[in-house]
């Protein structure tokens, strides 16, 4: 119970310094975190990445869907909450930049192989539009063919740069969390349609700092 109270009133008081970066006064519900990791096909991933991993309330649910061997690389920007993260599981890999995937890939020898998935809650809709399509442009290039990326959003608005940019297979409304969230469900397209080719800036390889 006291460490519930504590993480929401860390959660709240990160939020009024930081509103764009964090999202959410709360961290995700127990039930978004199920509906998200219900779409993962457990079985099949070999290794998967959270980006804006927060306070872990989505990360621990992974931590229990996981395969024996499944690499988990975490992205939080927040030095607190990753700190906290690399205490908490010690076996993931944490990383500050989700905008610099492609160099965790890198560094874990996954820059062929590529993840079969990434599940995220940054809010995009607070990004500027070049931040947005760079984090696109790293995301479709760090999934395999056919892997799926599984983001929750508290609107409609990114809607269309994601049925654009992926394969939209489903999209489901979770009315129990603090705002109420939308899950998209995206697979990669075998075609990845760039930022570049639906009118948006060129892609730049470095890191923004997300």
């Amino acid at each position: 119970m006291y460490k519930n109270v504590h993480e929401l009133l860390m959660f709240f008081s990160k939020f009024i310094r930081m509103p764009k970066q964090i999202g959410s006064i709360t961290p995700s519900s127990a039930f978004l975190a199920r509906k998200m990791t219900a779409q993962v096909p457990w079985e099949r991933t070999a290794a998967i990445a959270e980006l804006g991993a927060g306070s872990g309330a989505i990360t621990k649910y992974i931590a229990s869907a996981i395969q024996k061997h499944t690499q988990v690389l975490l992205f939080e920007k927040d030095a607190g909450l990753r700190q906290r993260l690399s205490e908490d599981y010690p076996d993931f890999s944490c990383y500050p930049d989700a905008s610099c995937i492609d160099d965790a890939l890198r560094q874990h020898g996954l820059e062929d192989e590529k993840l079969d998935c990434i599940v995220s809650g940054l809010p995009f809709f607070n990004f500027p539009q070049p931040v947005r399509d760079k984090l696109m442009e790293q995301i479709a290039a760090a999934l395999k063919p056919g892997g799926l990326f599984i983001a929750f959003q508290y609107s409609q608005q990114m809607r269309k740069q994601l049925d654009l940019q992926f394969e939209m297979e489903d999209v489901h409304f979770v009315p129990l969390n603090v705002p109420p969230a939308f899950v998209y469900v995206c697979r990669k397209k075998q075609v990845y349609a760039s930022a570049a080719s639906i009118g948006s800036i060129p892609f730049e390889q470095e890191c923004l700092d997300v």
